[in-house]
């Protein structure tokens, strides 16, 4: 099928699946998080067969977790640097916000907003890999003195929080942002979202003649 000349290739296959991968390693983990955290919330532990299958799984997951956010990282990072452009569209917040973007300053591929996210992400996700594995006792307790894993479990619970609130923010900006959904699940937007949105990429592939990133089987 021929795909329309008023479309262009926002996501790649590849980025697709590794965003996917990512957030569904996510949501499994804050299950399985909260479920540890409070016993009130203990009740999640069954989506993962009981509580013994549950702590067994949540580290193993963590690990997957590492694993596909490096993949974003190393696919994006670039598209991702701060810029001063950033400082601009955050002045303009106001309007974005109210999803009046007419007179917003032109952004490249992500906003400061999504860059936000990357980084926020990109710092916390270690964090919680490496605290996770001081509390990891099958493995590592014998390296590790209880001073250490109370304040693990600490940082952990706190990076936890951190992510969350990081990941509901993603979420409602790329419900907000009609057509943003599409993006990641087509991999394709059109010219229309992209002169509203990230007018600056939009320039960008128009100059270089291309229509964004090759979707990879």
């Amino acid at each position: 099928m021929t795909r329309s000349p008023d479309r262009l290739v926002r996501n790649s296959t590849t980025a697709r699946l590794n965003h996917w991968l990512t957030g569904g390693c996510f949501v499994l983990l804050t299950l399985s998080g909260l479920a540890m955290f409070h016993p009130m919330l203990f009740f999640l532990s069954e989506l993962f067969g009981g509580g013994q299958w549950m702590r067994a799984a949540h580290p193993w997951i963590g690990a997957l977790l590492l694993l596909s956010y490096l993949g974003l990282i190393v696919q994006c990072w670039r598209d991702n640097l701060p810029s001063r452009d950033d400082i601009v569209w955050l002045g303009a917040i106001n309007r974005v916000l109210a999803n009046e973007e007419d007179g917003v300053p032109e952004v490249g591929r992500f906003n400061a907003g999504q860059k936000f996210v990357f980084w926020a992400m990109a710092l916390l996700v270690p964090v919680l890999f490496v605290t996770g594995l001081v509390t990891w006792d099958v493995y590592f307790s014998p390296y590790t003195t209880i001073e250490q894993q109370r304040i693990a479990v600490l940082v952990h619970s706190l990076a936890a929080l951190g992510a969350i609130l990081v990941w509901i923010l993603h979420v409602y900006a790329a419900i907000w942002v009609r057509g943003s959904v599409q993006a990641m699940t087509q991999g394709y937007v059109t010219r229309g979202w992209a002169w509203r949105h990230h007018r600056k990429w939009l320039r960008a592939l128009t100059a270089t003649g291309s229509s964004g990133p090759r979707p990879k089987a």
